[in-house]
Parts: structure tokens; sequence; C-alpha cells
């Protein structure tokens, strides 16, 4: 969709230019800004650092919208694979909102609101140990299992994490 558009005095004919949507950098610097098909303002036209937080990593594994994900250390390459609690060390670190195949470029992001979660209970949600990648609203109880909450649910789909550390139960 493109932006709404606006007349420009372009040495003194009136011009009829469309607002940008998305910048593609310092070509587009003092033009005028339109909210994007979703309402809001492209990433692409804010400063940087401002934004969300993500990182395009590659998967080892199939990746659904909405799991919680663990970055770890493949041979030297950071990788991103479900985040699980039956086990120490793959803890979660972020979530992806869309699905990914195995060896794709995944965009991770590790603070904000998972909207891509289903079946979620109102209050504090646990990362699972039964089911990698999802999280459950109670805590795991088993011996080497993994504590770690993963923020709260405030809706049947809807998660604003706050990953804290986790405990690993003795």
């Amino acid at each position: 969709m493109a932006g709404n558009k606006y007349i420009a005095n372009s040495a003194g004919t009136l011009t009829e230019v469309a607002a940008n949507q998305v910048s593609a950098g310092a070509g587009d610097a003092g033009k005028i800004v339109a909210l994007d098909a979703t309402g809001r303002i492209d990433t692409s036209m804010m400063p940087t650092g401002i934004g969300a937080d993500t990182a395009a990593i590659t998967t080892s594994e199939a990746l659904a919208a909405g799991d919680f994900v663990n970055v770890f250390n493949n041979a030297g390459t950071p990788n991103v694979r479900k985040a699980d609690a039956s086990v120490a060390g793959k803890e979660a670190m972020g979530f992806v909102l869309a699905a990914f195949g195995a060896a794709a470029t995944a965009t991770v992001f590790f603070e904000g609101t998972n909207t891509q979660v289903t079946g979620q209970t109102a209050g504090k949600v646990f990362l699972s140990a039964t089911t990698p990648g999802k999280t459950t609203s109670t805590a795991p109880a088993t011996a080497g299992q993994v504590v770690q909450v993963v923020g709260f649910a405030t809706s049947a789909t809807t998660v604003n994490c706050q990953i804290e550390l986790p405990i690993t139960l003795a």
C-alpha cells in the first residue's frame, strides 16, 4: 500500500509526491514518513538502536512460530534451536514470531511480546520440560529439569517476555 501523497514545490512547479513507508537509507533523508500497512512506522525509519532487539541466526532444526529458542555454539558459529527445560544448557534466550526450516536464517527476538503462542493461561509462564520450544503454567519439578520463567501471559495468544535466569533442579 502506497503512503499518502502530498504536494511539493519543485522549482516553482507543484508536484504530487508519495510519503515513504520504508527507508532505503541516506538517500531518503528529509522525506516525509508515512505509516505502513500495520499502522506503524517501519523500523527502517528509526535511528540505530531503536527498534526490536533481534538477531539473524541460523537454525539447527525447524522452528514453529512462537517457539522459545536457545542460542548455542555450533563449531564456532551461533545457531538457534528450540529451548528445552528437560535438561540444563538449552534454556530460553529468545523467541521467534515466524516458522523457519532447518538451516534457515531466523529472526530471533530477545525481548518484547510473543504474539504467536496459543493456549496460554493468564499469569506467569515457564519453559516447558515436556514440549521443546513451548511454555507451561506449571514449573518443572523433576531433578535435572530446569525452572525458567519466560514471562507472563496476558491472553491465550500473548506472552510478554521477561526471560529470567534458569535454575537446574537437584
